[in-house]
């Protein structure tokens, strides 16, 4: 019986986003061990034709073996703005219902929208309300060519982080450049951890020697110079870059091989590497499911994290770094990406691009075969994963420890 207190943590995805699968149900589970009682909101788009009332009763059988009470609601998508506004105040109204039902303690509200979602059931309820923010949204907007700068959604936005910044009465960051953007000036008393992007490390450690072998062989990599790139395509994720830095590493080097393991559409970077050149015998793009990509990443030598730089990347955490770590892999990454900078020169576990052209792309591949030579790297960059992403250690540990001081803190009024 947990005795520690009851959350409900609302997530504005599916819960078969792979997200929510390798970030947000682990991290329940860390709070579930930690003692305390976990419930799951999502929003699930096309409910009624992606979900079967079997499929419904064997997730929530599932979850709740593991301690956590999953509950379900319709995502929509368009017109987008107020699709948007009537899913957080439905969303906030079912969030007060379970919050009465369940006799629930703290609303934790992932994201923008999530947040307001759980600060409308504040209102309703008086129940505490953390704020997890997961990026600087009207500015990744701007980045990503959505919104004007100054633009009426822009302003909007803000207003809205504003007040949800008021109510919160904790806060989650993922990094320390966000937590020093954010609150210059503290939080007022109210606690505040930063928590990256983590991962498990058992997951990883869990891929062999042998299931390298396998996969190489499987693939036709015996001998190759394995490159490889995990998750999401487009956007501030640089496709066009990614495959560049591929075709310098195979100008360079004969051997090099491009691994893509994504969930998205591998039309995109298909047509990049086919564009520079590489055969079919010289690249692959796979979509896979989340359990396997530890074990495709036991098959690499090299990883990339090609990132558009801008304001709004203070506050990022790239899963697929810690992940990387993790596979004991060093990794070539974009500057200015969150806290990444100085953990990666500071350990020697990689190499930063400051640029995004064929020069850059030279010298980091020189810097990262020199690294390579050493036989000490791969076990540094599974202690770097160990030191500052580690999921239990790390993650688990400070969501446990910003639950207990938000219960003994009182809740904020605004």
């Amino acid at each position: 019986m947990t005795n520690r207190g009851r959350a409900l943590y609302v997530c504005y995805f599916s819960l078969r986003e792979p997200l929510v699968q390798t970030q947000v149900l682990p991290y329940l589970r860390e709070l579930v061990a930690g003692g305390f009682g976990m419930s799951l909101l999502t929003f699930e788009p096309a409910m009624k034709k992606s979900w079967t009332a079997g499929a419904i009763a064997e997730w929530r059988d599932r979850l709740r073996s593991e301690g956590i009470e999953w509950h379900m609601m319709p995502y929509h998508k368009r017109p987008s703005l107020s699709a948007t506004l009537y899913d957080i105040v439905a969303g906030g109204f079912r969030a007060a219902a379970i919050v009465r039902r369940e006799k629930i303690d703290v609303l934790h509200g992932r994201s923008n929208v999530g947040a307001a979602i759980g600060a409308l059931a504040k209102r309703l309820t008086g129940a505490r309300l953390i704020l997890d923010v997961r990026g600087f949204m009207a500015e990744e907007y701007v980045d990503s060519g959505n919104w004007i700068a100054g633009g009426l959604l822009f302003r909007l936005t803000k207003r809205v982080e504003r007040w949800l910044y008021r109510a919160a009465d904790g806060f989650v960051v993922l990094t320390e450049r966000a937590r020093e953007t954010l609150f210059p000036e503290g939080t007022s008393g109210r606690p505040i951890e930063v928590i990256p992007c983590c991962a498990d490390p058992r997951r990883f450690a869990a891929a062999t020697a042998r299931d390298r072998d396998e996969i190489r062989r499987e693939l036709g990599l015996d001998g190759r110079l394995v490159f490889v790139y995990v998750g999401a395509l487009g956007g501030f994720y640089l496709t066009r870059e990614t495959a560049e830095l591929l075709a310098a590493a195979r100008a360079r080097d004969a051997r090099s091989f491009a691994l893509v393991l994504t969930h998205g559409s591998p039309l995109p970077m298909t047509a990049e590497l086919t564009r520079l050149g590489f055969g079919k015998d010289d690249f692959r793009v796979l979509h896979l499911p989340p359990d396997d990509v530890p074990t495709y990443l036991r098959a690499a030598d090299v990883a990339l994290a090609i990132i558009r730089p801008s304001f709004a990347r203070r506050s990022m955490s790239p899963t697929k770094y810690a992940e990387y770590l993790a596979s004991g892999l060093p990794v070539i990454a974009s500057y200015g990406i969150g806290d990444l900078d100085g953990h990666i020169e500071e350990a020697r576990i990689g190499v930063l691009l400051r640029t995004h052209d064929q020069a850059a792309y030279a010298d980091a591949l020189r810097a990262v075969d020199e690294l390579r030579r050493d036989p000490a790297l791969a076990e540094r960059c599974r202690a770097e994963a160990r030191a500052h992403y580690d999921l239990h250690t790390i993650g688990g540990e400070r969501y446990r420890r910003l639950y207990e001081s938000l219960l003994t803190t009182s809740p904020s009024s605004s």
